[in-house]
């Protein structure tokens, strides 16, 4: 048992590594950052960092998401900060009413850095390390709690359990606001790969087809 408390402590306490992508991964990610440089409300008329959008990529295959919620971190970082690992908001919620609580890309409180002491809220990579650890520590939970069977169910309710507040029940029929911008990513990624197949149907029709022998 306390050997258990000190593996899960030293991992709390310790940077994880973030995994490179894979060629796979890479062919996985491109259009979904393709999708968050064009098309994030949060961040029109600004200068998009691509290679932001590479670490958090990066991040993220790390805790490998299933097929449908990848892209979940950049639809988060484009609804939160538009990207922007300066940002400070949710003033409103501070004493003062003057004071920002939710720093960084992802918009993380100050929890986050009592949960996990290495992060830094500001450094996206560090920030989307604690928020991908924190709503994968919330699946055992939604297994036992929300009984979901497919892994997509289970990563959604695990998202939304890991980025609100406590709720007496759950979480388990609820869903990310993030996750309306994720879903028309994916959506335009489909469409796009199926105009790309019909036009390769096309024109594999309209190609002449060798002829065998010496055409005479």
């Amino acid at each position: 048992m306390i050997v258990e408390i000190l593996v899960a402590l030293t991992m709390t306490l310790a940077v994880p590594p973030t995994a490179p992508l894979s060629q796979r991964d890479v062919a996985i990610y491109a259009p979904l950052i393709g999708q968050a440089a064009i098309d994030c409300k949060n961040a029109r008329g600004k200068k998009i960092d691509v290679g932001l959008l590479w670490k958090l990529a990066a991040v993220e295959s790390t805790y490998n998401p299933p097929p449908k919620v990848r892209g979940m971190i950049l639809a988060a970082a484009c609804m939160e900060s538009g990207y922007n690992p300066k940002a400070r908001g949710d003033r409103k919620f501070s004493k003062s009413g003057r004071v920002p609580l939710a720093i960084g890309i992802l918009q993380m409180w100050p929890i986050y850095e009592r949960m996990f002491p290495w992060i830094v809220r500001t450094d996206p990579e560090l920030a989307a390390h604690g928020w991908m650890k924190h709503i994968t520590n919330m699946i055992p939970r939604v297994k036992r709690r929300c009984r979901y069977k497919t892994p997509e169910k289970i990563w959604i309710a695990a998202w939304v359990t890991g980025i609100r507040s406590k709720k007496k029940g759950g979480r388990c029929k609820q869903k990310p606001n993030h996750l309306r911008i994720l879903k028309r990513w994916h959506r335009t990624i489909e469409k796009q790969r199926l105009i790309q197949d019909d036009c390769y149907n096309i024109k594999e029709d309209i190609e002449p087809k060798a002829i065998d022998g010496d055409g005479f």
